[in-house]
């Protein structure tokens, strides 16, 4: 989608149209450096000015990030994702890891209930990974993988674009219980993927809140009294 000259009515909004069609159809993805400012008002037909609103727009919006000396970069692809991380820079990781056990939990129930062989594959797959990440980082991404492959085994599309749009949060609660306990690294996605293939929604549920909660509890310890007054 190229980017091309808007009607002079309503100027600001027509140039914060076009560069959202731009940022939500991936032609700009997230971590593209937009264009400058001089390329974007030939390119666009309209003013400095008119330009510098319609960004200004975007970066309040969060789905831009001005960054002094080096140029704006797309920070978020749709108003849901920039409005989460918002949120997400104000949680604590406990209510992260609070909110992904309770999506989770039914995922697993789920998945169990719907998986065909595609997902099987896909959750055995992610679980290798998981199982040869090498250091923290690597099991952080190697978790994630797991854990997507679990929610898209539910075919609830709404569940999975959901689950899509907290994946930044979700990993940094991960890395912080991490971080807090080194040996938070838990056998438990061996025995939820078991439980999944074999269609037991009991048995996944329950893998899938021990799991979870061996990261809570080791990011509760690794705070003190694990409340959340004390993590903010």
């Amino acid at each position: 989608m190229p980017l091309a000259g808007v009607s002079k009515s309503t100027l600001v909004e027509g140039v914060i149209s076009r560069l959202e069609e731009l940022i939500c159809s991936g032609e700009w993805p997230v971590g593209f450096r937009i264009p400058a400012e001089p390329e974007l008002v030939r390119a666009l037909g309209v003013s400095r000015n008119t330009v510098r609103e319609a960004v200004r727009a975007l970066v309040h919006a969060g789905l831009l990030d001005p960054r002094p000396g080096d140029g704006t970069y797309v920070r978020a692809d749709t108003g849901l994702d920039a409005a989460l991380g918002r949120a997400a820079r104000r949680w604590g990781a406990i209510d992260a890891l609070e909110v992904r056990t309770m999506l989770e939990r039914d995922a697993a129930r789920l998945a169990a209930r719907r998986r065909d062989v595609a997902d099987v594959t896909a959750i055995e797959a992610a679980l290798k990974r998981v199982a040869e990440a090498g250091d923290d980082r690597a099991f952080v991404e190697a978790d994630a993988a797991f854990h997507e492959a679990v929610v898209a085994a539910t075919h609830n599309t709404l569940l999975i674009e959901l689950y899509a749009h907290l994946a930044a949060p979700l990993r940094q609660s991960v890395t912080e219980a991490l971080r807090a306990d080194s040996n938070a690294h838990d056998p438990s996605h061996a025995v939820l993927a078991r439980a999944i293939r074999a269609g037991d929604a009991a048995a996944a549920e329950r893998a899938a809140t021990t799991l979870l909660m061996v990261a809570l509890a080791a990011l509760s310890d690794g705070l003190g009294t694990g409340t959340r007054e004390q993590e903010r």
